[in-house]
């Protein structure tokens, strides 16, 4: 699989979120290469764990900007990122307890879940932080 490639059309025009979106690319590309590479199953552990970290932390960063501007689209957007959330820990517990490997299977979810999610909520939301900050 390619690495993901950042760009304009990820861009949500809110340096911020940017900056994290950034970072959450980085994160996946190397556990794209560690799982392709057929790195240490604890090497992939490390890494997938900083990727839901990280996310985490980034979701309760948008979050705090949707709260500071009185985003209208909080609710839902908040609901997004823990259903988000969750399928990434479910992946992960299969990886962990049932010591199913990441497979380019989940890699693909991955980037889908990472790059759907910046495409369609984050740019709303960047749009209207851009019209309120």
């Amino acid at each position: 699989m390619k690495d993901l490639v950042w760009n304009n059309a990820l861009s949500v025009q809110v340096e911020e979120i940017d900056e994290d979106h950034r970072r959450l690319v980085n994160l996946f590309n190397i556990l794209n290469h560690s799982v392709v590479e057929g790195d240490a199953t604890n090497y992939i552990e490390a890494v997938l764990e900083e990727l839901i970290s990280c996310t985490a932390w980034h979701f309760r960063h948008e979050e705090r900007l949707m709260l500071k501007s009185g985003y209208e689209g909080f609710v839902e957007h908040k609901t997004e990122h823990q259903e988000l959330i969750d399928s990434v820990k479910a992946l992960q517990q299969k990886f962990l307890q049932e010591g199913k490997p990441v497979s380019s299977e989940d890699i693909e979810f991955l980037e889908h879940w990472l790059t759907e999610h910046i495409v369609v909520a984050d740019m709303e939301l960047g749009s209207y932080l851009g019209e309120v900050m």
